[in-house]
């Protein structure tokens, strides 16, 4: 009987063993569902994002874009039936860590191609990296001056509209308006540098005076001092180029030292994020953002119009909440960088050659057409003038 026994014992356990062992030997994607790639070397690109720190109201909806394109992607069998490996690594809003990312990205996971970083001055500090490594990298931040000049910017890309395509939405209103004397507050880092610089630029160039010229650090939590100068100045508007969360705390500042002229915002503050750390304050504000905001309210003739309904339904699907300009901006990097490996493969010049030849790709983000001498691709006409008005987005005609 005891011998019985043991004869069923060892069947089970051979049967246990047998099936651990095949599903082992199917678990190789490491996409859950996926349909991708069998036996076939996955393609592999990284991100290196703003999730933590003072840029990671940025950083955050990023993130989830490029985990569920990528989840996507995979399920419907991957990229030219490779499966697609992303990893994701935070810089922490850093620029060292950003460095230190791209590198672990590029050294030791072997990736194709980076996307990143959220803000300004992390995808600055990468740059040296990726063109001395030669490997394609695509920022999802502002300053014209990651892309420019694209002789020295061989391998870098970027989604997010310039700061002149901001710039002259920003000078056109104000003289639209007749407001000819204004304050410019921005943040001391590479996001402010670059918009002080080109604001400047442009306003000299319209015939707009800077009347009062003040900084403050990302970590501020008052800038009523530089409020105070800029009031004495006799501004007849005032020009803020920030993010969150020094951008809701400026412009809180600003109402509660009951400054009424007209309050105007760079895109940096194209999120929620932004209103709801504002507690109110943020009514009233004019700035020029991307059409995903106000997606709604644009004609049904805009080119854009079915991939912004696309975006928010299946992010809001996955994250049951909206997305916003920032995801928006991974949104496409992903499919850009996606397409330029359908064509090139695991190529990593073939990749740079395909994402600098982008020519009519509709995205979240505008309608892009780059060329060797504009990595960014992007005009005046994938922005649009809005108000924030009871806590919304308000189109202005």
């Amino acid at each position: 009987m005891k011998k019985g026994r043991l004869m069923i014992w060892v069947a089970v356990l051979t049967v246990l063993a047998v099936t651990a062992l095949l599903a082992g030997g199917c678990s190789g994607n490491k996409e859950t569902g996926s349909k991708a790639g069998a036996g076939k070397e996955p393609y592999k690109i990284g991100a290196v994002i703003d999730i933590s720190g003072p840029s990671s109201s940025l950083g955050v909806p990023e993130r989830n874009t490029l985990q569920m394109l990528a989840d996507k992607v995979n399920a419907a069998g991957g990229v030219n039936g490779h499966p697609l490996e992303l990893t994701i690594l935070d810089n922490k809003s850093d620029e060292t860590e950003a460095v230190l990312a791209v590198k672990k990205l590029i050294n030791q996971q072997k990736v194709l191609a980076v996307i990143g970083c959220s803000s300004s001055g992390p995808s600055m500090a990468m740059i040296d990296t990726v063109q001395k490594e030669q490997v394609p990298m695509v920022s999802l931040a502002a300053a014209s001056s990651i892309v420019e000049p694209a002789g020295e910017r061989k391998w870098v890309f970027k989604t997010a509209q310039s700061d002149m395509v901001t710039v002259s939405r920003l000078v056109s209103y104000l003289k639209e308006k007749g407001l000819t004397r204004v304050a410019f507050l921005y943040m001391n880092n590479a996001y402010g540098d670059g918009g002080k610089k080109t604001f400047s630029g442009a306003a000299r160039a319209a015939g707009i005076q800077i009347a009062a010229e003040e900084k403050f650090e990302a970590t501020d939590k008052d800038m009523s001092p530089q409020l105070t100068r800029v009031k004495a100045a006799g501004a007849q508007a005032v020009v803020i180029w920030a993010i969150p969360p020094s951008a809701s705390i400026v412009t809180k500042n600003f109402r509660d030292m009951g400054l009424s002229i007209p309050l105007l915002h760079s895109h940096g503050v194209g999120n929620q994020n932004f209103i709801d750390l504002a507690q109110g304050a943020a009514d009233g504000v004019i700035l020029p953002i991307g059409k995903l905001a106000v997606s709604t309210q644009i004609p049904d003739s805009d080119p854009q119009k079915k991939v912004l309904a696309g975006y928010i339904d299946e992010y809001g699907k996955k994250y049951n909440s909206p997305p916003n300009s920032f995801g928006g901006y991974a949104w496409d990097a992903f499919y850009m960088l996606v397409g330029a490996i359908e064509k090139a493969g695991a190529d990593q010049a073939g990749i740079r050659d395909q994402l600098e030849k982008t020519q009519g790709f509709t995205g979240v983000s505008g309608v892009f057409n780059m060329s060797t001498q504009d990595h960014n691709g992007l005009k005046g006409e994938s922005m649009v003038l809005v108000q924030i008005q009871n806590g919304r987005w308000k189109l202005l005609n």
